[in-house]
């Protein structure tokens, strides 16, 4: 089975799909640890964010992989918590938006899912264009959506920081817009998707939902 799940930054993404794959038995594939990964180790090797041609160079033979908890693996080295960096968070909506580096990681992206699914399992992968580039067959799409105002709160609370969700809202609004508006894979609400509006909801509340579409929508 493969789940899909989509939305902007700071929406929940990664928190829902661990705990739901966690719950189904699936695997764990979070996308945009990838597009993080490759955004380091750009910056660790002083290569523009900018220069597609170097970035996209690099995710073509950048080994990525990832440990049993699902955490990106950078040469075989965790690449948390460095990916979570400010600088790497400035950086990866830029690095991400080169065509070159969207094809190299979708193909491996979906060759970890081919790979679940053969051993007969499935994944729920997480990021800004599985549901309408990477898995447009998906068994269920979900795209999750949150007010600006409502994913920077979270996002300062979870760092302690609460005085910081004015410029956590600021800053997203950007990723946004600049998600939204690239010419490769911008972000967008698939017709086939389930909107999940958590405004209002606990990730307790998120993942019940999600776990009652994915039990409606398994194969078999």
């Amino acid at each position: 089975m493969i789940i899909a799940i989509d939305g902007p930054a700071a929406s929940g993404k990664s928190t829902l799909a661990r705990a739901l794959a966690r719950r189904l038995g699936l695997t764990f594939l979070d996308t945009g640890a990838m597009y993080r990964a490759v955004t380091l180790a750009a910056l660790e090797r002083n290569l523009s964010p900018a220069e597609g041609a170097e970035c996209a160079a690099l995710a073509a033979t950048l080994r990525l992989g990832f440990d049993p908890e699902g955490r990106v693996l950078i040469e075989g080295e965790a690449g948390e918590p460095a990916i979570r960096s400010g600088e790497v968070t400035r950086h990866v909506s830029e690095v991400a938006a080169h065509s070159g580096v969207r094809r190299a990681l979708v193909e491996a992206q979906r060759a970890v899912a081919a790979a679940a699914v053969e051993a007969g399992g499935g994944v729920v992968a997480e990021g800004r264009d599985t549901t309408s580039v990477v898995f447009p067959e998906a068994d269920l799409k979900v795209f999750l959506l949150a007010s600006p105002a409502v994913r920077a709160m979270r996002r300062a609370a979870e760092e302690g920081r609460p005085e910081l969700a004015p410029a956590y809202e600021a800053d997203l609004a950007r990723r946004d817009a600049h998600d939204s508006q690239r010419a490769d894979s911008p972000l967008l609400e698939v017709d086939d998707a389930v909107r999940l509006d958590t405004d209002t909801l606990s990730p307790e509340a998120v993942l019940d939902r999600a776990a009652a579409l994915a039990a409606a929508r398994r194969p078999g």
